[in-house]
């Protein structure tokens, strides 16, 4: 995993915009309808050398494929695995209980009324034992249309520092697509949740074998306190998510740490988020993942002041740091003087400017058709990332970056 050696390099979290034509396509397949596979390859291969050319323009060092070709950072899972049927039963996020006028203007801001939506909060349960598709035919597609993209992009000369992939942890896809009650092949949240990291393993260890870095997307490790344990003591929350960090370890025990990075977020809309959980009591145990780098969410309002947790409770050594300098629910552009600032207060917190890389909160793009920023603005704001980041590395290095 590259590192910033001689200025603050950036990346992202993952989700880009994609073509409205192709999401249409990606909600279709969620439903479980026939697409015509001729359009769906031309609108992904499109999307793709777009999505890639767009974020070398803006400078991005380590860059991804958007997540183009998926319906969604985590349920794309059900489309790759069997023993997924019916809708999960989740519960509604306290943002949207606690402030109902809210919940009304988020709707009718965020799904228009006449396009169909994603499988967001009505996903699939585990009815039965899942399973990953044995010849990984959907993750081969996937990282064969971004090498085609990437090598198109380099007959131009145009390319990124290093690349990454994201894939789904055991424990989001637990939250998301749940155990259904009665699944005889699952007892227990927790069988399910390991057989789970056996299964997901093997997309992982794919990704690696491409030669990508692996971006492990598990926001579970703190949003599901706002679903799932909403009601309940902290100490269960905590608990599930010890379980789920076990998980994900199991599923790369064997990939070196300086190949995965781990996304952790409060979940990716601009609510209030006035029940998140604190970072405090969850920093010993996001530290215990077998990981080379952790990405987190600082650039909101609600958790700009977690570099005083952070302070409190040093990154481990084997760990680089991904703090979120750009908001990714607002359309306000940060100044890069802003975003220097924040990357300078990083680099003073880590207490090395090797172990930051400047990046966002979050996706742009987490399902299809779900987004906050519009796309015009979505590359200005990875523009602003750089120029932050150019900013920052003359402060840091006391020259101008190359």
């Amino acid at each position: 995993m590259k590192q910033s050696i001689d200025r603050i390099i950036t990346t992202h979290v993952g989700s880009l915009p994609r073509p409205e034509r192709l999401e249409e396509l990606l909600i279709q397949r969620d439903h479980g309808r026939h697409v015509d596979q001729a359009e769906f390859d031309g609108e992904v291969e499109r999307a793709l050398e777009y999505a890639i050319g767009k974020q070398i323009e803006s400078g991005v060092d380590v860059g991804n494929d958007g997540e183009e070709p998926r319906v969604g950072f985590q349920t794309y899972v059900p489309q790759r695995m069997s023993g997924f049927a019916g809708t999960s039963p989740r519960k509604m996020l306290t943002d949207m209980v606690r402030f109902p006028k809210y919940a009304k203007m988020f709707t009718d801001r965020t799904w228009s009324p006449d396009r169909e939506r994603p499988k967001v909060f009505n996903a699939p349960q585990a009815t039965e034992k899942i399973q990953y598709e044995a010849d990984l035919k959907d993750a081969k597609y996937e990282l064969a249309a971004f090498r085609k993209a990437l090598d198109k992009h380099a007959e131009k000369r145009q390319s990124f520092l290093e690349t990454f992939v994201t894939s789904a942890t055991p424990g989001i896809v637990s939250t998301t697509m749940l155990r259904a009650e009665g699944n005889p092949a699952y007892p227990t949240d927790r069988e399910y949740v390991i057989d789970l990291a056996r299964e997901m393993k093997k997309e992982y260890d794919f990704i690696i074998s491409q030669g990508h870095v692996l971006q492990l997307d598990s926001p579970d490790l703190a949003m599901e306190r706002q679903f799932m344990f909403q009601d309940r003591p902290l100490k269960e929350f905590l608990e599930r998510i010890e379980l789920h960090v076990e998980a994900l370890n199991l599923a790369v025990a064997n990939i070196p740490r300086e190949k995965v990075r781990l996304h952790v977020c409060y979940g990716n809309w601009d609510g209030p988020h006035i029940d998140d959980v604190d970072l405090e009591p969850l920093l010993p145990i996001l530290y215990q993942a077998k990981v080379g780098a952790i990405s987190m969410a600082f650039a909101n309002p609600r958790h700009q002041h977690d570099s005083k947790t952070i302070k409190k409770h040093p990154l481990p050594k084997e760990m680089i740091l991904l703090p979120g300098v750009i908001d990714v629910t607002t359309n306000y552009l940060e100044h890069p003087e802003v975003v220097a600032d924040r990357i300078c207060q990083w680099v003073d917190v880590v207490g090395d400017r090797e172990r930051v890389i400047a990046s966002t909160d979050c996706g742009f793009g987490t399902f299809a058709g779900y987004t906050f920023v519009a796309e015009d603005v979505v590359w200005a704001k990875l523009r602003t990332l750089r120029d932050g980041a150019e900013i920052a590395s003359e402060r840091i290095w006391g020259h101008k970056s190359n």
